[in-house]
């Protein structure tokens, strides 16, 4: 039922977080504002999949 996703930063594009969501009561895309210690600041994270 819960899918492992990964989240990416939306500046630099490096995957930083990994967490699981539920696909039934979440259908649209996750994100969410997190620090990214690439770009040293807190950018927006969009959901991407685990290769």
């Amino acid at each position: 039922m819960r899918d492992l996703i990964s989240l990416s930063c939306d500046g630099c594009k490096s995957r930083n977080y990994t967490t699981t969501k539920n696909k039934k009561t979440q259908t649209d895309k996750f994100s969410i504002k997190k620090f990214c210690p690439k770009c040293r600041a807190h950018t927006l994270h969009k959901e991407g999949k685990i290769s």
